[in-house]
Order: structure tokens, then sequence, then C-alpha cells
């Protein structure tokens, strides 16, 4: 098959590139203007603090660090996998809901956890 002979592919064809936008008008705005353009749009309204507070996620390596404890101390002291824990805090995994939950208590009384796995 030759090439005047095959259909063309949507890699075949140039990419046009996309038109240029004129800012002008954008520009011409005062940052009180841009404020309150950005507000007055119903897709785009802030967030409240008790949105803001449900999307905060505790950092499992803030959490470690705050407390001062390697990975090893921090995983053997919480009983978590420090296979687990490192792959929290290289972001390759997520914690999941109850793990977000547990981190979030540990970060707020580590003391109290710490005592309530102690085994003695």
């Amino acid at each position: 098959m030759n090439a005047s002979s095959r259909k063309a592919t949507p890699t075949d064809t140039k990419r046009q590139a996309p038109l240029a936008h004129d800012w002008s008008g954008f520009d011409a705005l005062t940052d009180e203007e841009v404020h309150a353009a950005a507000l007055s749009d119903p897709d785009a309204q802030p967030l409240s603090d008790a949105q803001l507070a449900r999307m905060k996620r505790p950092n499992p390596k803030v959490v470690r660090r705050a407390l001062g404890l390697s990975q090893e101390q921090f995983a053997e002291r919480f009983r978590i996998p420090v296979g687990t824990l490192r792959d929290w805090e290289q972001g390759r995994v997520e914690p999941d809901q109850a793990a977000r939950a547990y981190l979030t208590v540990i970060a707020r009384i580590p003391d109290v956890v710490s005592k309530a796995l102690d085994p003695a």
C-alpha cells in the first residue's frame, strides 16, 4: 500500500496552533473589578472555612517529623507497616479514609494514641 492510497489518520493531519487570546480587555480591569468578576461567577465561589477544613489531609511525613521520629520509630510506635508509611510519604499511595483519620488523631494527641497501643 502506498502513501496515496491509505486513509489519513489524525496523526497525519497538521495541528493548527491555537488562536492567541486578546487579553487587552482583562488587562484594562482593576484588581477590584477582577475580584468582583470572579466572585460573580457561580461556578467559582470561594470555599467556606468548613469546606477547606474538610479538604485538608494529614501529611504523614509532616506528622512524623513534627514528632521527631524516624520512619522506623513512627511505624513501630503507631503500628503502621514501614513500607506503607514510606509509600504514603513518597506519594506512591494515598492513605485511605481510615488511615487519614488515624493520622489526624496521631497528629493531635500522639501521647494518648501511643499509650493506648502500649501493651503494658
